[in-house]
């Protein structure tokens, strides 16, 4: 669905409302995480919840299976993250951190950032942005090889940390 599909998919009338059953919402499709075939991601969906042009935002569910994760990237736009299941670790900047259910992370512009789920349960965030946003820049070689002279973040990348 594009952003101007699920824009219209979320306004009008009938979606003044939408019950969810776990962490699926009534009328909200559930889509790929990306379609970009130059990010590596792994077991991860997106709804959008909210997408009207009236907010000038968007509410979006993202859920990665065990040992699922998000993109390495950065925007332009920042990010204002809820967890609201399990548990994983998150990279934002220069700093990897432990996350789990209602716990709050902002990803400032430009700054780069990696949600990944543990192996053993779902990890399920909130995450609301612009709706007018940039498209991901993805990390060079250099950027790469900058990241991972920080040992915490190397490990991190390597899917060692847990």
């Amino acid at each position: 669905m594009a952003g101007d599909e699920v824009a219209q998919a979320m306004t009008g009338a009938d979606t003044i409302h939408r019950k969810a059953k776990g962490y699926r919402w009534e009328g909200v499709e559930e889509l790929p995480y990306k379609e970009d075939d130059r990010a590596l991601f792994k077991a991860i969906t997106r709804q959008v919840l909210f997408a009207d042009p009236q907010l000038a935002g968007e509410l979006r569910y993202f859920e990665m299976a065990p040992g699922g994760f998000s993109t390495l990237e950065r925007h332009e736009h920042m990010h204002a993250v809820l967890i609201l299941r399990g548990r994983g670790h998150c990279l934002v900047g220069e700093e990897v951190r432990a996350i789990e259910t209602r716990d709050l992370v902002t990803v400032p512009a430009l700054t780069w950032h990696q949600f990944r789920a543990t192996r053993g349960e779902p990890l399920g965030f909130l995450c609301m942005v612009n709706a007018a946003r940039d498209k991901p820049q993805l990390p060079s070689p250099e950027d790469m090889a900058k990241l991972r002279r920080n040992a915490a973040i190397a490990a991190f990348l390597r899917d060692e940390v847990e």
